[in-house]
């Protein structure tokens, strides 16, 4: 991004008038063009927002992290360079260089990284905080030449490695990538030692911007795609099966084809961090089986379902897996090495990121993985990760089953489906907030939160978290539902309920209601509706509890609720937490 462009971005978003997104920039350089940079960046990731930037005082990073932690904002930047965690490595100082001064320097450092750690680790109670470690060159302050790393370096490193690893297992720090960073600017092109001698800004301007787009990123925390649906022949392997058949195809070093098992073990990795896989291909199903047992394949077969295999097109192919995943066409990304197919399937589905696979450009398939990790990285494993295909499998062979047995409980009690309800705010789960941020068809509202906004809003005094568990004898779906809301007397307002699509079929909306009335004996619930475009299956249910559609601030009556649906005649087997 050019300045100009990112000073037009600021311009054209000052105008909006939506709520404010604050961000406290905690640095001791004076951050001038970067301050521009990022203030462009979240306004591009948050269009709907009014993004602002906070400052500490300049030359002072460690108070300024301090200042962080009493912040009034949504999310910190945290911004070190070797200058801020010493002077003496800065040319700004005039202090002497010598062996005796490098040994202080490191031993300063030692002395003072704790309080960084301190500092960072409260100000990560409050809201998320990312933290970006040195990005320019030291000084050539030691005696070794510049080709060999002396013990300066070297100490220096260590030490912020480690303050760096201690950090990160915080949950709601974030630290920049320093190979991502050294991947968009490379080292020798970051530093303006003019503009540091005159301004104190050490950074060329695009260094800055991309030190920016990152920090933004981070800030930003996008929902990661849930599913990817890839071609076979010359994508997940090399060859086309039904004419070299299944010893023809490869994807191995002899045959000049080790991409493909690259692609293969990425998409195990995948699969193992509970994306869900699935399989669009024109070809003979029974070739396809046989090929995919073949014991040399990088990645299980198993980690496939669907396996769409016909002669029909892609893009009726994609709309079953859709149909069997239950999940929107924007969560998923679809691989093929035909352009041809790709845009078929872009134009039954829009929605769906449509990926060519670059057969035949080594270098091309590991930018394809790279990018493939970006749209469904995520900060953390959840127990619901590791068993979301599972319970899919089960949910589909199990599905005219649970159809047949809607609005009674025998199917229910024959399963022995329970429910688990846990009403504790503390610690917070984060599998509530990604529930509450990614799910769209039972969702009250379609309000998102940033964790700053939802840290908030759950330590006031007269709000209550509920988050439901579902288990049953073909297996545990873990955490499929989230209830916020506030309590005034008899009343309950709820603001935010969401309802993974796994649920569905299982009656756990109609228990969620009955545990709310129940734990807080109220007389009514208040529901802070909104209709979206995709909440069709939540606005069913409530005409179907209230006999009329919804209309937005609804109440449901105890009355009328239990008397609707005689809940405590369910016999499904409650657990509360």
């Amino acid at each position: 991004m050019k300045l100009v462009e990112a000073l037009n971005i600021i311009k054209k978003t000052k105008q909006l008038q939506g709520e404010p997104f604050t961000c406290f920039l905690a640095t001791g350089l004076n951050s001038l063009h970067l301050s521009t940079f990022l203030a462009a960046e979240l306004s591009l990731l948050f269009p709907d927002r009014n993004v602002g930037l906070q400052h500490g005082l300049y030359g002072d990073l460690l108070g300024n992290v301090n200042r962080l932690a009493k912040a009034d904002a949504e999310a910190g930047i945290v911004l070190l360079e070797w200058a801020d965690l010493d002077a003496r490595l800065g040319v700004r100082s005039s202090s002497a260089w010598s062996p005796a001064v490098c040994a202080d320097v490191i031993g300063t450092l030692e002395s003072r990284v704790w309080h960084f750690q301190q500092a960072i680790e409260t100000a990560s109670a409050r809201m998320p905080v990312i933290v970006s470690f040195p990005t320019l060159p030291l000084p050539p302050a030691s005696f070794v030449p510049g080709w060999q790393a002396g013990s300066l370096e070297v100490e220096l490193n260590t030490i912020t490695h480690h303050l760096r690893s201690r950090i990160s297992q915080l949950p709601q720090v974030r630290v920049l990538s320093s190979q991502r960073l050294d991947m968009v600017s490379p080292l020798r092109e970051r530093f303006d030692v003019e503009s540091e001698l005159l301004a104190g800004f050490p950074y060329r301007l695009p260094h800055a911007s991309a030190l920016a787009n990152l920090l933004a990123q981070l800030a930003r925390k996008p929902v990661p795609k849930k599913g990817l649906i890839t071609d076979l022949d010359d994508t997940l392997w090399r060859g086309i099966l039904g004419e070299v058949g299944v010893e023809g195809i490869s994807w191995d070093l002899d045959h000049h084809t080790q991409m493909h098992a690259f692609y293969q073990r990425v998409l195990g990795a995948l699969g193992a961090e509970g994306v869900l896989l699935g399989v669009a291909s024109k070809n003979e199903r029974a070739l396809v089986e046989i090929a995919l047992g073949r014991k040399d394949l990088a990645v299980s077969p198993d980690v496939f379902f669907p396996l769409e295999v016909s002669w029909g097109r892609k893009s009726e192919a994609v709309a079953r897996i859709l149909r069997t995943w239950n999940i929107g066409a924007d969560s998923v990304v679809f691989v093929d090495d035909s352009p041809l197919e790709l845009a078929e399937v872009k134009a039954s589905h829009p929605g769906v990121e449509c990926i060519q696979f670059p057969t035949k450009d080594s270098s091309g398939v590991y930018d394809f993985a790279c990018r493939l990790r970006d749209l469904f990285g995520k900060s953390a494993i959840v127990e619901e990760d590791a068993i979301r295909a599972q319970s899919i499998r089960r949910s589909h062979a199990t599905s005219e089953a649970y159809e047949s047995a809607s609005g009674s409980g025998k199917f229910l009690a024959q399963v022995q489906a329970e429910i688990s309800i846990n009403f504790s705010k503390s610690p917070l789960d984060p599998r509530a907030l990604e529930l509450v941020n990614k799910t769209n068809q039972f969702n009250l509202n379609g309000k998102r939160f940033t964790e700053a906004a939802w840290q908030n809003y759950l330590q006031q005094p007269e709000t209550f978290l509920a988050i439901a568990s579902y288990t049953d004898k073909f297996g545990p779906l873990g955490k499929i539902a989230v209830i916020a809301g506030r309590r005034n007397e008899n009343e309950l307002t709820v603001d935010t309920w969401v309802m993974s699509c796994r649920a569905f079929s299982r009656r756990v909306e109609h228990t969620c209601l009955q545990e709310l009335f129940t734990k807080f004996a109220a007389d009514t619930i208040k529901l802070d509706f909104v209709k979206t475009d995709r909440n069709g299956p939540l606005r069913e249910f409530l005409e179907e509890t209230l006999g009329a559609a919804p209309e937005p601030g609804c109440v449901i009556p105890r009355q009328l609720f239990e008397g609707r649906y005689k809940m405590a005649q369910e016999p499904q087997e409650i657990a509360n937490g």
